[in-house]
């Protein structure tokens, strides 16, 4: 079995989450891939958590 690998649309999101993070000099502490439902986990700052789902929506929780 093959690892899960995000989608392009992700992909360019990701970046952009990342990079209006580090524009608010938040640390970004923990990315993660989720392989059961393929969605991106950010942990940034003390308590910035942000999903990217397949579809490139982005929710900051």
């Amino acid at each position: 079995m093959y690892p899960q690998v995000p989608t392009a649309k992700q992909t360019v999101e990701f970046f952009l989450v990342c990079v209006r993070l580090s524009n608010v000099l938040q640390p970004i502490n923990i990315v993660r891939l989720d392989e059961r439902t393929n969605q991106i986990y950010i942990l940034a700052g003390d308590d910035i958590e942000v999903l990217i789902y397949p579809n490139a929506k982005v929710r900051f929780l």
